[in-house]
């Protein structure tokens, strides 16, 4: 069957199969990056703030597993590829945490709710989508590359392990999976979290997929003769990408990212259908869509410039200790504990 394919459609193939158990994930094991925020700083709760370290612990693990294996290079990944930009990572992730807060989803539980029938999130995909373009080679293009160039790296990648390793000797992979099992072994010493087993199944099923997309896509680079990326799931710019497909398809070559948005939506459709949650929702609040357009504008440009977003970042990113993922995971939170806090308390009522 695989002759019959294109390594594009093999791609695409590679991201839809992966990208399944994430909306899975997001629909049966309520795995959200904004709502393991507001659960640990209004909630009391850091239930779904470690499914996410389980998340990473298990991608970090497989990635650097795999690179042990021979099967995968994390310093040929995007993440690895580029100069490091501190502020680009600071900036892009406060923008990206306020617009996430305002829109009430990132770009990935944007396609989870769709999946279950919210066409308030299919305004905040179109919007976000767009905006990602606009930024990234549109009319703000020129702006972005001069304040916040993207050059290639040389030398050591700028990652975590592989910086470790060239100070120590150790092996980059040897280091990898040594602080993949540190991560995963922190985020599972919760007593409450380990009597909820399907949680953690769920946040491995996200890390696993986060892995098998890196694996799939090498296999082809590798053995393929386009000169195909090797990528791993975002959910900002691919956006972009999936709505130019649908619109020029006959003159683009389908990718990874197209599969990978069809993947996440498949799952997240299929987990509603499971739990019976699906009904269509409209937004019926003018002020409400407003906030969330801006909210998905700015997320766009954020996850431009800080060339990732939550899954992007938080997940594919930190599964190869990219310098750029914890930084900008941590403007990320900070830029969505301000948007919370604005819609939660500052437009309370005085008492």
């Amino acid at each position: 069957m695989f002759e019959m394919l294109s390594e594009h459609h093999l791609m695409a193939l590679i991201g839809l199969v992966s990208g399944v158990p994430l909306g899975l994930a997001a629909r049966l094991g309520r795995f959200c990056t904004l709502g393991a925020i507001e659960d640990l700083l209004y909630g009391g709760s850091d239930l779904r703030m470690r499914m996410w370290g389980v998340a990473i612990g298990i991608a970090i693990l497989g990635s650097f597993g795999l690179m042990m294996a021979g099967m995968f290079d994390p310093a040929h990944s995007y993440y690895l590829s580029i100069r490091w930009m501190p502020m680009a990572s600071i900036v892009g992730g406060l923008l990206f945490g306020y617009g996430m807060a305002l829109a009430g989803n990132c770009g990935f539980g944007a396609i989870a709710r769709l999946g279950g029938g919210d066409l308030r999130s299919f305004v905040i995909v179109l919007v976000m989508g767009v905006s990602t373009w606009i930024v990234l080679a549109g009319p703000l293009a020129p702006l972005r590359a001069a304040v916040f160039p993207q050059v290639q790296t040389s030398g050591v990648p700028p990652a975590i392990a592989h910086r470790i390793a060239a100070l120590t000797g150790a092996a980059p992979a040897v280091v990898g999976l040594a602080m993949g099992a540190a991560l995963l072994g922190v985020s599972l010493a919760s007593r409450r979290l380990l009597a909820t087993p399907a949680r953690i199944f769920w946040a491995a099923m996200v890390g696993l997929g986060v892995v098998l997309a890196w694996a799939g896509t090498a296999w082809v680079a590798r053995t393929g003769f386009e000169p195909l990326p090797v990528v791993s799931h975002s959910f900002a710019a691919p956006l972009g990408d999936t709505i130019l497909w649908w619109m020029t398809g006959s003159v683009r070559p389908i990718s990874f990212a197209v599969g990978s948005v069809a993947g996440v939506w498949c799952g997240a459709f299929i987990g509603s259908l499971v739990k019976g949650h699906f009904r269509w929702e409209a937004c019926e609040d003018p002020r409400e869509l407003r906030r969330q357009i801006v909210g998905a504008a700015l997320m766009g440009a954020g996850a431009v410039i800080a060339m990732g977003c939550t899954i992007g970042q938080g997940l594919s990113a930190f599964s190869v200790l990219a310098f750029s993922a914890p930084v900008t995971m941590a403007a990320i939170f900070a830029g969505a504990a301000l948007g919370l806090r604005q819609l939660i308390v500052g437009f309370a009522p005085a008492g």
